[in-house]
């Protein structure tokens, strides 16, 4: 072991390109599209770090193309996934005891092939496997993932710092912190290639070993992120990559005595269910410990202003919050309270962005908005439409209310009032572009903002616009405890690793906070060690004499 207090890099924040016709950037993503565009990539199991290929197959499709084939996968089976969770026990205790400066440079030199080398691999995958414009996947797959890779390395360093602050005479006290004894599970969303990344990254900086399980709809992006982490020199086995159906992969998983921790984010149904499982296996001593359960899940996030704010500014918050990467964000403004005075102004300047902003391929880098994910997503944000077109007493469409899925997966960006605060429209996650509102009386503020605590049973993101530091203030005491991420006169999203710790409780998760120090605490188990350099020797105390 080499001597020496490391102090690895101070973590900044990876600079967000702006694309500008002609810049180099540019035209190295617009390259990589087109190679992209044209190629058909077979995408394997990786295991310990060997490539499998055999078995059942599935398919990447554009979600905005249903036409363009942009990959193969092979898809795990029980025995696969069992070998999976073999290759991560084999290689747990070597990649536990490296010097923790040693899995620190890994991630490190990851962080640096995103912000070069892999840049326009991780945009082009992230534009054309998942609809991303062009911003949305700079600042996702480039900026967020490179952000999460440093900050970690940098809070694993200070977590390390943490020791007893007190030693008794002729005592040394001190802390490990060891990985847990087991293999963490990574389930991730299609939303974000930086959760994507982050998910399996957290628990392995700490010295743990992962299976990973990419969401089916985000193969192509994981897997080139599961290839810069090799490149990076991150050792086979450490983190396994095992695409698949989840109802094939989850039952070995959770059925294993070596299951020690689930890194999740997805929906609050699915978080719940792996919940009981976990507790019914718990209550058969299927496990060595108690799993670590962190998961981030569903929202359903407003956005509320007072009479007394600046009109434009809330108008772009929620054109933004709601339908950037076609409201398919946990955090993205699913409703919004608006004051009777303001709204007539509010829905012009909303409608009029709408009229202004391109939907279509993200290839084209003046395209706003690209399709919803899958058939299943548009059939599901279609019926919230559906539902609100077939009762006109409850709910008016302001602006859009149509899709298509003749090309794309493509749901128009669309305003839906409300008369019912408590309708389904309001409570229940929609995750696509649909934005409600309801239109309040001025002078019911204080009621209002008990509906925005108690309408949802989601706890993630929220906003509220005002000017009068007083109605700021009140508002902010009045939602404490509904949301984990609070913005005051901003938009509910776009957290930014290192700035705005992310998540939420309630029904929106453990509010673990990813790419903070809380997250990655959860992926060690500390060992307190006393070592007395004296001992005592004699049994008895002196007053018994």
């Amino acid at each position: 072991m080499p001597d020496g207090t490391f102090v690895p890099p101070c973590p900044v924040n990876e600079r967000v390109y702006n694309y500008v016709p002609g810049s180099p950037e540019a035209e190295a993503l617009h390259n990589e599209l087109k190679r992209m565009s044209q190629t058909v990539v077979d995408i394997p199991i990786i295991i310990g770090g060997k490539e499998i290929r055999s078995g059942e197959r599935g398919e990447i499709r554009a979600p905005h193309n249903h036409k363009l084939l942009l990959a193969t996968y092979y898809k795990a089976t029980p025995a696969v996934v069992t070998s999976a969770i073999d290759a991560a026990e084999k290689a747990r205790k070597e990649w536990a005891n490296l010097p923790w400066h040693a899995r620190a440079s890994v991630f490190l030199k990851a962080a640096d092939l995103i912000s070069t080398k892999y840049r326009p691999i991780l945009n082009a995958a992230t534009m054309l496997g998942q609809s991303k414009s062009v911003y949305q996947a700079e600042i996702d797959s480039a900026c967020e993932l490179a952000d999460f890779f440093r900050f970690n390395v940098y809070y694993m360093s200070e977590i390390y710092k943490r020791q007893p602050y007190a030693n008794a005479a002729q005592v040394w006290n001190r802390v490990e912190y060891r990985p847990l004894e087991g293999f963490v599970y990574a389930l991730t969303p299609f939303n974000f290639t930086s959760i994507s990344g982050n998910l399996p990254a957290a628990p392995a900086v700490m010295g743990n070993t992962v299976v990973w399980k990419p969401a089916s709809s985000a193969v192509l992006s994981n897997y080139y992120v599961m290839k810069l982490l090799q490149e990076a020199g991150l050792p086979d086995g450490v983190i396994n990559f095992i695409p698949g159906d989840g109802a094939q992969i989850g039952p070995t998983v959770f059925n294993d005595p070596r299951f020690a921790g689930l890194h999740f984010t997805g929906s609050t149904a699915t978080f719940r269910s792996i919940w009981l499982e976990v507790a019914e296996n718990l209550n058969k001593g299927v496990y060595k410990s108690y799993p670590r359960m962190v998961g981030e899940t569903g929202g359903k996030d407003f956005i509320f202003a007072h009479p007394n704010c600046n009109v434009r500014a809330l108008a772009v918050a929620l054109f933004r919050g709601a339908f950037e990467y076609q409201g398919q964000k946990c955090s993205a403004a699913s409703r919004a309270y608006i004051p009777r005075s303001i709204w007539p102004q509010v829905k012009d300047l909303v409608s009029s962005f709408i009229d202004s902003a391109k939907m279509g391929d993200p290839a084209d880098f003046s395209v706003f908005m690209g399709a919803v994910i899958d058939q299943k997503a548009f059939k599901n944000i279609a019926s919230y439409i559906d539902y609100a077109k077939a009762r006109p007493e409850e709910y008016t469409i302001v602006k859009g209310g149509t899709y298509d899925d003749s090309t794309g997966w493509f749901v128009h960006p669309t305003i839906i009032e409300t008369t019912n605060p408590r309708g389904r429209l309001m409570e229940e996650e929609i995750f696509g572009p649909v934005l409600c509102v309801y239109v309040y009386d001025d002078a019911k503020v204080q009621e209002t903002l008990q509906l925005v605590d108690t309408t949802s049973p989601f706890g993630l993101t929220g906003a509220i616009f005002a000017n009068d530091r007083r109605d700021i203030q009140m508002m902010e005491d009045a939602l404490r405890d509904c949301v984990g991420n609070f913005y005051i006169n901003d938009k509910p999203t776009g957290a930014v690793v290192g700035q705005q710790p992310f998540g939420g409780a309630r029904a929106s998760g453990t509010n673990d906070k990813a790419g903070t120090e809380l997250n990655l605490y959860r992926w060690v188990s500390e060992r307190a060690i006393k070592e007395s350099f004296i001992p005592a020797e004699n049994w008895d105390y002196p007053h018994m004499h």
